[in-house]
This record gives structure tokens, sequence and C-alpha cells, in this order.
């Protein structure tokens, strides 16, 4: 068996890229959210590019992007996953799959099990999932990720969808193994969860959690 594969998301500078590489990321996710704090720029996004390897794949992430948005970045980045992680319809997704030709990644708010169950409308545009915590209506300023919040995984392990299927949400060098142990997850993503402060990644962070998610 192959040990889990590991997303490290919101990078933003040469050190945290250079230490996700070292450390065996299989992916690395760029952020293009305004709100976020995790939020780059082209340029960066350009300077970053040259620093990732190419068994390395490169995600861009953005919410509800108009295609000129979307053409800068992939201009910029290069992306090998284009992750999408907003109100993204399946007839978006088939625009998009139809403009770049790149895998694409719909990212799915979970707090129960119908939300498993709507997931299923992406089986057809979707390449992955992003299975990731659904912020409560009385958290204020939530993102659509990177919250730190995590969600039952329980509902993974009684419900597995079709299409493969990234973990998200809440997941910390302490508890990924237990999250991967529950869920069965082939893939794991992480933001919050390596930082030392938001948007502030940690190279110690990223090296104890992908030690610890390909240690399963």
């Amino acid at each position: 068996m192959s040990s889990t594969r590991v997303k490290i998301c919101g990078l933003s500078t040469p050190e945290t890229v250079n230490a996700s590489v070292s450390a065996g990321a299989d992916y690395l996710g760029f952020n293009f959210y305004g709100r976020s704090p995790r939020c780059i720029t082209l340029e960066t996004a350009a300077t970053l590019a040259r620093l990732v390897p190419a068994h390395v794949l490169k995600v861009s992430l953005t919410v509800d992007a108009d295609n000129a948005t979307l053409d800068a970045i992939v201009a910029a980045l290069k992306p090998d996953i284009i992750q999408v992680h907003g109100a993204e319809t399946p007839e978006r997704l088939i625009e998009l799959k139809a403009r770049y030709g790149l895998t694409l990644m719909k990212a799915i708010p979970i707090s129960g099990p119908e939300d498993l169950e709507k997931s299923e409308i992406y089986r057809d545009s979707a390449d992955l999932l992003l299975f990731d915590a659904k912020p409560p209506k009385s958290m204020q300023n939530a993102l659509p990720g990177g919250n730190g919040l995590a969600f039952d995984w329980s509902l993974l392990a009684r419900q597995k969808p079709e299409t493969p299927w990234m973990l998200s949400g809440g997941l910390d060098p302490e508890n990924v193994a237990e999250a991967i142990r529950i869920t069965g997850a082939e893939a794991v993503d992480v933001s919050s969860g390596v930082e030392t402060a938001p948007g502030l990644k940690n190279p110690a962070l990223i090296e104890k959690f992908i030690k610890a998610a390909k240690a399963v």
C-alpha cells in the first residue's frame, strides 16, 4: 500500500515551498482568494512556481473566480490542478475543463451526511473532491476553508464517495494519523494546522505533518 499523499495549502514564501518539497509533499496549494490571509499575488505565484519540481503538483485555489481571473492565474502559476472552493456548479466545472484541460478539484463543505450525499452531483464534472469542514453560521468572517475546523470523520468511514477525494479541515501533525485511520483517506490537505499565525507557515510543523501522515 502506498503512503498517504499530502497537500500543503496556502504557501506564500520560498522557504515554506522548499520545506514542503524537501519533506515530501505531493501537492502544493497556492491561494488566490482575496479575503484569505494566505492570498498571494500573481507575481509571487510565478516566483514560487519556479521552485516546484515537476513531480510535485501545483494547485491553484480560487473561490467563484471568473474566467479572466483564472486565465491570469493559470498563466502565472501554470497549475496542474484547479481547486474551486466556492459555489461553483457542475456546469461551471465542465466549462473550466473545456477551457483549461486541467484536473479539477471541488471543495465540499461538510457538517452532516446530507452534505456527502450532495457531493454526488459533481461525480461527472470533478476529478477530485476535497472534503472540508463547513463553518457554523455563528462563525463571523469565516473563510470557505482554512478555518482550522474539523468535521465528524466517521461520516466518511460510513459513506465513501466514488469520486477520488482528499480530506481537509482541522488537520494538524497531532491528529492527522487518527483522521487517516478513521476515514481511510488516501490524501490529506492542511493549511492552518501547520501555521504559527494565520498565513504564517512553519517549516518544522510542515515536516512533522508530512511525516505523521506518511507513517500511517
